[in-house]
């Protein structure tokens, strides 16, 4: 088995980080973790009437199993208990522990390059200018048959961007030495190969 090695790819809402991710752990069969699904499965439970840092610390693999963490829902209550300190800790060691498994991981989150894995081998900001992302998460939403109007889903993706970016606890911003990857104008063909070139260029 090879020695860790992890990468941190962190980026707002709708920019493409996930796809990217799975499409980056694929190639270089290293294992994969979208950490916003932690946020998302504690939201999940405080919509349920728990208490988000009791549900951050007795979270459970099949807890992220759930076949309504993707939605609008979800995606907003995830948002909110992701500004409490004592979630974040919770989930620390948790995502922390996968990142240095042997034979490579892929995290993607808000603030893995940050916080998470300051000392990860490769780091990667997938971004795009949230027009272009609202517009791609109304098309998957619309598809998923959610009624919503993408004027609704623009201002949900800028509210969750100004939460994100102005939270006291890791907010969301790029490591310095983060390769930043704007994938407004890219198909995901290109943005996955930017991205795989990027890390190749760490790995040498």
């Amino acid at each position: 088995m090879s020695a860790p090695f992890t990468i941190a790819i962190d980026g707002p809402a709708a920019a493409g980080k996930g796809t990217i991710s799975k499409a980056v752990a694929a190639h270089f069969g290293f294992a994969h973790l979208d950490t916003g699904l932690l946020y998302r499965a504690v939201g999940a439970k405080l919509l349920l009437g728990m208490d988000p840092v009791v549900a951050a610390r007795t979270l459970a693999a099949e807890d992220l199993q759930g076949g309504d963490l993707r939605s609008p829902e979800v995606a907003q209550a995830a948002s909110k208990v992701a500004v409490i300190g004592d979630v974040r800790a919770a989930l620390l060691d948790f995502q922390r522990s996968f990142a240095r498994r042997a034979g490579g991981a892929v995290l993607d989150g808000r603030d893995i390059g940050t916080v998470i894995c300051p000392n990860a081998e490769a780091k990667l900001f997938v971004t795009a200018r949230a027009e272009v992302r609202a517009d791609r998460r109304f098309a998957e939403l619309s598809a998923a048959g959610a009624a919503v109007s993408r004027a609704q889903v623009l201002a949900d993706v800028k509210e969750r961007d100004a939460r994100d970016r102005e939270r006291a606890a890791a907010p969301l911003i790029p490591a310095q030495d983060a390769v930043e990857i704007d994938t407004s104008d890219m198909s995901i063909e290109d943005a996955i190969a930017a991205a795989i070139a990027a890390i190749e260029a760490r790995r040498s």
